[in-house]
């Protein structure tokens, strides 16, 4: 392995952490960084040291956001009683491309006993909270159909059921195994058209 100088091998080890980046990548992106002019390291310093202070959740929907209410929860145009509940503010961003007019929940991931994630590590006390200080007409569950997005969905289901009038799936157009962050456009749009009551 090359000996680097303190500085870029430091650049290099913190550029490893990022998910999907091997050693190999964070050294092209050391070296870009490297070679870009100073203005441009200073912006991506300052980008991600702003995005880390100022990005939080929002105390209603758990979505990320730079405001309280965020802007989906404070728009006026959207349906507040059907809410459609997603592990990941990535998934929001996928369904908010189906123009889909609803509310949103997050949870914060999914219900996964071999990495220790139960009900209590997930934001559904707040949903139940939620629920009960809104009319809420329907209730759209719309985890990833992998094994956890599946068990965490009939969970969901089971706990709210005569709490909600309607419970409904997404359906199973989407790729098993997959998550909705890389499902295009017009699969999601059906796989909404197409949910069912569970």
């Amino acid at each position: 392995m090359a000996v680097f100088p303190p500085p870029l091998k430091r650049l290099i080890d913190e550029l490893t952490k990022l998910p999907g980046i091997g050693y190999k990548s964070a050294q092209r992106i050391a070296f870009h960084v490297l070679q870009a002019p100073e203005r441009e390291a200073v912006a991506l310093a300052e980008a991600l040291v702003s995005a880390k202070r100022k990005i939080s959740y929002c105390s209603t929907c758990f979505n990320i956001t730079d405001t309280d209410p965020c802007r989906l929860c404070q728009d006026t145009r959207r349906i507040n009683d059907i809410i459609c509940v997603v592990e990941d503010p990535r998934d929001v961003v996928a369904l908010e491309k189906t123009k889909f007019q609803g509310s949103y929940h997050v949870l914060g991931g999914a219900i996964s006993p071999l990495e220790g994630v139960g009900p209590d590590q997930l934001r559904i006390k707040e949903l139940l909270k939620r629920l009960k200080n809104h009319e809420v007409k329907e209730l759209i569950l719309a985890t990833n159909p992998t094994l956890e997005g599946e068990a965490t969905a009939m969970y969901l289901a089971r706990l709210l059921r005569g709490i909600v009038p309607s419970i409904t799936r997404i359906a199973h157009g989407l790729p098993v195994g997959g998550d909705l962050e890389y499902v295009d456009e017009m699969t999601l749009s059906k796989a909404l058209e197409g949910r069912h009551q569970i």
